[in-house]
């Protein structure tokens, strides 16, 4: 028979055991911050159709490109999940007596079809979060103060840069930028700190504006403007007047909260996705170990009302962390390997392997996450593995030990054994 050679589809990635370990307590951290902020389960399906994925309200056309789209046997247009956020929004246009406001949590594998870089998957695990019915940046400050939370509590210090798509979308208005090239402008000075300044005006110019908008928008990169930059352009436009009053009121929240430091304001962030409508941010790790992001989010508010059919807003803000590239932070940074063992207890039975499991339930019984070694190893070879694990307590279990009703437990770190009653023959 000929062997066949396996291998992973591009973009995914197998996490053994020790490697799963880790992204486990990501996870959980995660999960225990979000119930913390009173943050209710929800699941949805990996499976949806095409036209909700592709609606006009989702992704936008950027990220149409990266759906994997198939048909069932009834030859309907199939396509997986590319994030988290759509099918929540679905979830809300379906169920109408949902109270208000509405705080979900979901945690769930996503597909794209995409770049594959460090800590960048073609299939990967997003934790999101969401509120529906908060009008006010009030919202938006809850979900950054969460995210200092809880990487605070994964001991990763970050950075959360924000910006408002109102104030840059306004901001190009003023520039006299065309309504059909406005969203391209945006998505390349989204890349600002990650190409060369030449290769960005290049791209810019490509594009076709006129001189002066050319020359207005050169000139706002070199500004590296504060919010105050955006003052005298407020009388001038109404979209700068709103986003620079809702940063202007988050930045007050951000203060209260003392976290302003952790929080700094990008003017040329915009977030590649069109699904967005007011104030945005993205997570970085402090260090710039890696360049990408490790979450990101923002207000989205026409979502929820373009699904139902109609123009109603629906005040909605999200946030989502990557647990793929928060474990590659991990790896990188050496926090992976620094992992206590996931046993208290571990069993060595020698010739005692029915009554080695008995004791292995009662001990469980009491709490406690117990292995019993039931491959035959030698003691010193289990002995070897428990040092190598890491796992505190070990019991040697014989006939003797058996017949007397007693066994010891040993502590590997200080070498002291105990001495416990128990009855094996029941």
């Amino acid at each position: 028979m000929k062997k066949m050679d396996y291998q992973n589809v591009r973009g995914t990635q197998d996490y053994l055991p020790e490697q799963e370990v880790v992204r486990r307590k990501i996870q959980r951290t995660l999960e225990d911050t979000f119930i913390a902020y009173g943050c209710k389960p929800l699941e949805t399906p990996i499976l949806n159709y095409t036209d909700l994925m592709a609606s006009k309200y989702a992704g936008g056309a950027e990220i149409l490109q990266e759906i994997y789209t198939l048909t069932d046997r009834g030859e309907r247009d199939l396509a997986l999940r590319y994030d988290l956020t759509i099918p929540f929004a679905k979830v809300v246009a379906m169920n109408p007596t949902i109270s208000m406001p509405f705080k979900r949590y979901e945690i769930g594998k996503v597909f794209r079809d995409g770049p594959i870089k460090a800590g960048r998957f073609r299939e990967f695990t997003q934790c999101d979060v969401d509120i529906v019915g908060v009008e006010s940046q009030a919202a938006e400050a809850e979900l950054m103060m969460m995210a200092v939370d809880a990487f605070k509590k994964l001991d990763v210090t970050i950075t959360i840069q924000y910006n408002n798509r109102k104030l840059l979308y306004g901001l190009l208005q003023t520039f006299e930028v065309p309504e059909a090239q406005m969203n391209r402008v945006i998505l390349i000075l989204d890349k600002m700190e990650k190409i060369e300044r030449a290769t960005l005006v290049k791209e810019l110019t490509e594009l076709g504006l006129s001189e002066k908008s050319l020359q207005d928008i050169v000139q706002f990169l070199d500004a590296r403007p504060t919010l105050k930059y955006f003052k005298s352009f407020v009388s001038k436009n109404e979209f700068v007047s709103q986003g620079l009053q809702e940063l202007t009121e988050l930045a007050d929240y951000l203060f209260t909260l003392g976290i302003e430091k952790q929080c700094v304001f990008n003017p040329f962030l915009a977030r590649g996705l069109e699904i967005y409508t007011g104030t945005i941010y993205e997570i970085f790790l402090a260090d710039g170990m890696i360049k990408s992001s490790i979450g990101s989010g923002g207000r989205y508010d026409n979502a929820i009302g373009g699904l139902l059919g109609t123009n109603d807003s629906f005040a909605t803000v999200g946030i989502s962390f990557g647990l793929d590239v928060i474990y590659t932070a991990f790896e990188l940074t050496g926090k992976a390997e620094k992992r206590e063992s996931d046993i208290d207890i571990y069993i060595i039975p020698i010739r005692t392997e029915k009554e080695a499991l008995v004791l292995a339930t009662a001990l469980r019984n009491e709490g406690n996450r117990v292995e019993v070694e039931l491959s035959g190893k030698k003691v010193r070879k289990a002995m070897d593995k428990a040092n190598r694990e890491d796992i505190q307590k070990t019991i040697v279990l014989g006939e003797n030990e058996v017949t007397a009703n007693r066994y010891k437990m040993k502590d590997m770190n200080s070498g002291e054994e105990q001495l416990f009653n128990f009855v094996f023959d029941k």
